[in-house]
């Protein structure tokens, strides 16, 4: 029987991280010492060629995504998730501490990431764990643009001015589809989950220069083919639950996300969900037991719980993030 399993989180130093993520106890190695002020995303659960998850618990560790999924295939992702993506995990967990404002950017469709570069597309939701008073986000257009009025204004630098400007709470969740332009402002501590993929268009960074004095790449013509100049979604999301409850924040094809909020003792039954769970602790701590075992998950922690999980209790005071297909 599979148990709950905790990874080693993949650490990513970005110019406009900060040092949060290493003081909630996320470990750096050695050799990337000097970056611990400037980690911006921690991996927490990634099937991303080249970052793949490594086991940190149980007789499975040390072992990568990959390779469990191989080996146990539907009991671990679940049946359909295993016809549908293979070996392939399709959810990429992260946390992101953004000390100063990221890029403005937007990610390209299913369709285009295929065609352009063999990936997946990258569809995500954000939930605010914490924030500085005054942060925002930037989420899709404030008024209907055409093409030619995007490049215009990319032209101009008045890109902004065309963006929705969100002053952000914690606990607040946004649904950004591919195709959004979006921006992550300062002061943020977000939980991402996405599509598997690692896919951006990058189209202002704010005339930022990179460690060697130059300015980073910018693809503003890509980013017009994979923009969705259509009518604005609704991109906020009420993602608060009462003690004990459980609310659903996003229910897509690509993922499903809820909010448990847990003070005491929850039972969560999985027996007719075909799929894995996996768990993000973003306040509190807390006790998962399954039929395979028990595993405590604290704050800014994440947990996979397989597809053979029948039944989870879970016991302490906290917030959880729920995921899982379908």
């Amino acid at each position: 029987m599979l148990y709950p399993l905790k990874f080693k989180p993949v650490l990513k130093s970005r110019i406009w991280g900060g040092d949060r993520l290493v003081k909630a106890g996320k470990k750096l190695p050695a050799k990337c010492a000097s970056s611990a002020g400037t980690i911006g995303e921690s991996w927490e659960i990634s099937g991303v060629e080249g970052d793949l998850s490594v086991v940190a618990n149980g007789f499975l560790k040390s072992n990568n995504l990959e390779e469990i999924t191989e080996v146990y295939m539907g009991d671990l992702v679940g049946e359909k998730v295993y016809d549908t993506y293979g070996l392939e995990f399709p959810v990429l967990v992260k946390l992101i501490d953004a000390r100063d404002v990221l890029s403005v950017q937007v990610h390209p469709g299913d369709e285009l990431a295929r065609e352009r570069h063999g990936s997946r597309g990258k569809t995500e939701m954000w939930y605010v764990a914490d924030c500085e008073p005054g942060a925002y986000l930037y989420v899709g257009f404030n008024r209907p643009v055409t093409r030619e009025q995007y490049l215009q204004a990319v032209a101009e630098g008045t890109l902004t001015d065309l963006l929705m400007r969100y002053e952000v709470r914690k606990g607040d969740a946004y649904y950004i589809p591919a195709g959004t332009v979006h921006a992550i402002g300062p002061g943020l501590l977000i939980a991402e989950i996405q599509e598997t993929s690692d896919v951006t268009y990058r189209i202002s960074d704010w005339g930022r220069l990179d460690k060697d004095g130059k300015p980073r790449e910018l693809h503003t013509a890509e980013a017009a083919d994979a923009i969705d100049f259509g009518p604005a979604g609704t991109y906020f999301r009420s993602a608060s639950a009462a003690p004990g409850t459980v609310k659903e924040v996003v229910s897509t094809p690509f993922f499903t996300v809820n909010t448990v909020e847990v003070d005491g003792t929850m039972c969560r039954d999985y027996a007719a969900l075909d799929s894995f769970v996996v768990y993000i602790c973003t306040e509190g701590a807390l006790r998962v037991e399954t039929e395979g075992g028990s595993e405590a998950v604290a704050a800014l922690e994440s947990l996979l719980l397989p597809a053979e999980t029948d039944e989870a209790t879970v016991s302490g005071k906290g917030t959880l993030l729920e995921v899982y297909m379908g």
